[in-house]
């Protein structure tokens, strides 16, 4: 509720691609943008501006990167983020869990081997099938859950042994890597 309020009061509004595709059924007019870049140059010329964009924005999101640009962040309302969605969906419990993003960041997925469970937000350079294939080679063993198109009506969820071959559906997924750690 609070959201839909902020849209139907601001001024200017620019959103990033799914965030923008779910305010086409609210009328209101905004400038849909895919890179980040063009956030910056938006905001420089306006003053009052609110941005969409999906997922946490406080998990690898925007708001830390607005901030290191000296942009002033007033308030953030976030929503269900991917991974809180995906776990809820596998009825899996996440405490204790490790995060890596993989979302234009490199990340040493040895890390994984140090955890029974990792989450990781994918792009499409490191892929879910990817991903798996890279930690077999690493002689990772376990568990590897896909989750496409999260909350929408295409959403795909894929479970494979670690090692096999997962059939990237979109670039951006969340995989959940269930390791088996050694047990001698």
């Amino acid at each position: 509720m609070e959201v839909k309020k902020a849209i139907e009061e601001a001024e200017h509004i620019i959103a990033f691609g799914r965030a923008g595709e779910s305010l086409k059924s609210l009328e209101k007019e905004f400038i849909n943008v895919k890179k980040v870049d063009e956030v910056i140059d938006y905001i420089d010329k306006h003053e009052n501006v609110l941005l969409l964009a999906s997922g946490d924005p406080c998990f690898y999101g925007i708001t830390d990167f607005l901030k290191a640009k000296s942009i002033t962040v007033e308030r953030i309302l976030p929503g269900l983020s991917s991974f809180q969605y995906m776990m809820t969906k596998l009825k899996k419990s996440w405490q204790g869990a490790q995060f890596l993003s993989l979302h234009g960041r490199k990340e040493d997925l040895e890390k994984v081997k140090n955890n029974r469970l990792s989450i990781i937000l994918t792009d499409a350079q490191n892929t879910p099938s990817q991903i798996s294939q890279r930690l077999k080679a690493l002689g990772a063993k376990g568990r590897v859950y896909a989750g496409y198109n999260l909350s929408y009506d295409d959403e795909s969820i894929i479970e494979a042994e670690i090692g096999k071959k997962i059939e990237d559906i979109s670039p951006l997924a969340v995989v959940v890597v269930e390791y088996e750690m050694d047990q001698g």
